[in-house]
């Protein structure tokens, strides 16, 4: 029973089984005709393919795309261009819903892998990059102020945040009610940004579908706006609450 945890401790192992999950992926990928989307047509015609691929799913849909999240959370893949079809392909609206159900549901599934599977390969990590040992040492300081810090300032990657929060003494339920709303106003603002693209492109730029894009933009500006302004608040808002923490100790 040791060898067995032994060897599946072993960089080598756990190589492989990522590589196998990855080929398992990406072998579903190709029957799903995910590829077929990039050998060329129009944007039009790529839009309306993936589109037509969801739809045939029905009401599983939403399902498969929330757990195509769950995937690039825990494969650490990049968000964002999941976030954009989110939003070409079930709408601004719809698309921020699956894409907060999602990302959090990816964001949770990490963060346990991290804490009870994976805990010996984030602890290497961690020891490989000082920046990532800033952040167990801010939850001792700050406790849940520090993951909402990271998620709304991009400090850190978020995915390997998802791990790295794992190893912390964060509590699982304070993790998720915290990730959830911070979350938010980045989810709104790429869903919204391809969202109004989806309305031009499959519309053929029609007068009512301008007037929906224009609205769609108008939110999504608003929001990558905010978006802007949030990391210097919270700069100014922790520093100096860092700072008056100081004095009183002194």
């Amino acid at each position: 029973m040791a060898n067995t945890i032994e060897k599946r401790n072993r960089p080598g192992f756990r190589l492989c089984l990522g590589l196998a999950f990855l080929g398992v992926l990406l072998l579903g990928a190709h029957y799903a005709g995910l590829f077929e989307l990039l050998k060329g047509g129009t944007l039009k015609e790529r839009v309306e393919s993936l589109d037509g691929m969801f739809q045939s799913l029905g009401g599983w849909g939403p399902a498969a795309f929330i757990l195509i999240w769950v995937f690039a959370c825990v494969l650490l893949l990049p968000g964002l261009p999941i976030s954009l079809v989110g939003g070409l392909v079930f709408g601004a609206m719809w698309g921020t819903v699956w894409t907060t159900v999602g990302a959090n549901l990816g964001a949770s599934a990490a963060f346990l892998i991290g804490r009870y599977a994976a805990r010996s390969m984030v602890e290497s990590w961690i020891e490989k990059n000082k920046a990532l040992k800033k952040i167990d040492e801010g939850v001792q300081r700050q406790g849940w102020r520090m993951l909402m810090i990271t998620r709304l300032v991009p400090l850190f990657p978020f995915n390997i945040q998802n791990y790295v929060y794992g190893l912390t003494n964060i509590p699982f339920r304070t993790y998720a009610l915290v990730t959830l709303p911070t979350m938010i106003p980045g989810t709104i603002a790429y869903n919204f940004a391809s969202g109004s693209a989806r309305e031009v492109i499959l519309s053929g730029a029609q007068p009512e579908a301008l007037k929906k894009t224009f609205f769609y933009l108008a939110i999504a500006a608003v929001f990558f706006v905010l978006i802007s302004l949030i990391p210097g608040w919270v700069k100014r808002r922790y520093s100096s609450a860092a700072e008056g923490g100081r004095e009183s100790r002194t």
